[in-house]
């Protein structure tokens, strides 16, 4: 889902900074575009965030989590955690990757231990944030991939 009222802009666009690109939305033509612009983000979010990523399958939430972890440093492979739940990525900053997908209630969130990444010091991309809405700080950052009609990869930061 793109931002409503915003157009796209190319990642040539020059904008005052990654937020207000992200914010009034990015359309990207390919995964390194995407992943690109996730190596922008990683350097500018603050080292306690939580980063709540929706849209529905092969939207490339994956891809931008990809980045950011190139972003922050690390070197190890970065792919989808849907069967482990949650990856721990180390490099210049700790990045958990979450796939919320197969969680359904709260008491897997403690069985888990899961509590212990939904606050800081970690960068955690929650994917399929909806399922563990009631779990994540106040203060997590939203943003929406979906696919424009074109084929594009769209981005919008809420």
């Amino acid at each position: 889902m793109p931002c409503p009222t915003a157009h796209s802009l190319s990642l040539t666009t020059v904008a005052s900074s990654i937020y207000d690109k992200l914010r009034a939305g990015v359309t990207t033509a390919s995964a390194a575009e995407t992943q690109a612009l996730a190596v922008e983000f990683a350097a500018a979010l603050p080292p306690d965030t939580t980063l709540a990523l929706h849209g529905n399958l092969g939207v490339g939430k994956t891809t931008f989590v990809q980045g950011l972890a190139r972003g922050f440093g690390v070197t190890d492979a970065v792919m989808s955690p849907t069967f482990t739940i949650f990856t721990l990525h180390r490099g210049n900053r700790t990045l958990v990757h979450l796939d919320a997908y197969r969680l359904e209630h709260a008491d897997q969130l403690d069985t888990l231990m899961l509590e212990d990444f939904l606050t800081t010091p970690y960068c955690l991309a929650v994917e399929w944030p909806e399922n563990i809405a009631a779990w994540l700080p106040p203060d997590t950052l939203h943003l929406i991939l979906g696919i424009a009609k074109n084929e594009r990869h769209t981005l919008c930061l809420k």
